[in-house]
């Protein structure tokens, strides 16, 4: 096998053939790994409230599209309407999922897809957990900045091969690093957040995602710290190893990216679009409901539960919120 760039052996080792998201992999309780929406209905609910104060902001749009790009088996989307937005009779939801088995579980209401769509139009355009799945070329200081490439030996095992360094180095590397620093080289995603951005005549693309601010503090640190993998709920072996039985993913280094509009934590996002009144409503029918309580008063007092998870900052709270507007 000739080098590949590590992109490539990413790309083949998620979604080739025999890639961890062809062959079952994926988010929820009885996946790989819990995402927001894995939680519970809770996130989706305020993900609802973002969406009609979207929707209200630019002017009650008779057409109005919701875009969620990586959709998944359809967590999101499934709780979401299930909030029954105001701006329900106008939405169209687009469900995007590249794989096909994922998409077969989408719910009754959306429209499934494995791309973007091709035409542009006014609304929200929603990733969660994605940027760190795209393919990213890697990058290794050896004496300089160097790009690491995948060779299959003859006996099957994958291993690393250092380019030449870089002439000119990607402005985003620091001009110095310790001696086996790596960091990700993020073209795809940066590509992603344009393609999605065009998109739009008019809304806000907003990415869910773990980040780091810039390329250089990723460098920083132990690599094993932000390019990981995992399965069965647990951290996964090393990348190079066993492919298509796990996933890979790093933190997104937002200086990669279009600047965004806004960043925030994802802790001060929800509380910015109501978690606080949701958990109170939630806390209010279920006194209501305590001495009998049904399913609706069961699902509502989950609430609390569900928000300390999101909001916690050592956990998917600490995630970063990042928005592009139209």
């Amino acid at each position: 096998m000739d080098p590949i760039p590590f992109s490539a052996f990413m790309a083949d080792a998620l979604y080739g053939p025999a890639g961890f998201y062809r062959s079952g992999g994926r988010a929820g309780r009885r996946g790989d790994f819990l995402t927001s929406p894995e939680v519970g209905p809770l996130f989706g609910a305020v993900v609802a409230r973002f969406i009609d104060a979207e929707w209200r902001r630019l002017g009650q749009p008779d057409d109005f599209v919701v875009v969620e790009a990586g959709a998944g088996p359809g967590t999101l989307a499934r709780t979401v309407l299930a909030a029954s937005p105001e701006c329900a009779p106008v939405l169209r939801y687009v469900a995007v999922e590249t794989s096909a088995e994922q998409r077969a579980d989408h719910p009754d209401g959306v429209e499934s897809c494995a791309d973007l769509p091709a035409d542009r139009f006014t609304g929200v355009l929603i990733a969660n957990e994605l940027l760190d799945n795209l393919p990213f070329r890697l990058a290794v200081h050896d004496g300089g900045w160097r790009e690491a490439f995948v060779v299959r030996l003859p006996d099957g095992r994958f291993v690393e091969q250092l380019s030449a360094p870089f002439d000119p180095v990607p402005p985003t590397l620091p001009a110095s690093a310790a001696l086996g620093a790596r960091a990700p080289l993020q073209d795809e995603a940066a590509a992603w957040v344009r393609r999605a951005t065009g998109l739009l005549l008019a809304g806000t693309v907003v990415v869910f995602d773990y980040c780091s601010p810039t390329t250089a503090q990723l460098a920083a640190r132990p690599w094993r710290d932000w390019l990981r993998t995992y399965r069965g709920h647990s951290r996964g072996a090393h990348y190079l190893s066993e492919p298509g039985s796990q996933d890979i993913t790093t933190e997104v280094a937002i200086d990669q990216l279009p600047p965004p509009d806004a960043v925030r934590t994802q802790s001060q996002w929800l509380q910015l679009h109501g978690i606080a009144e949701l958990v109170d409503e939630g806390r209010r029918r279920w006194e209501e409901s305590a001495s009998r309580p049904d399913l609706t008063a069961m699902r509502m007092r989950s609430r609390v539960s569900e928000s300390e998870a999101l909001l916690d900052p050592a956990g998917l709270g600490g995630f970063s919120v990042l928005e592009w507007r139209a």
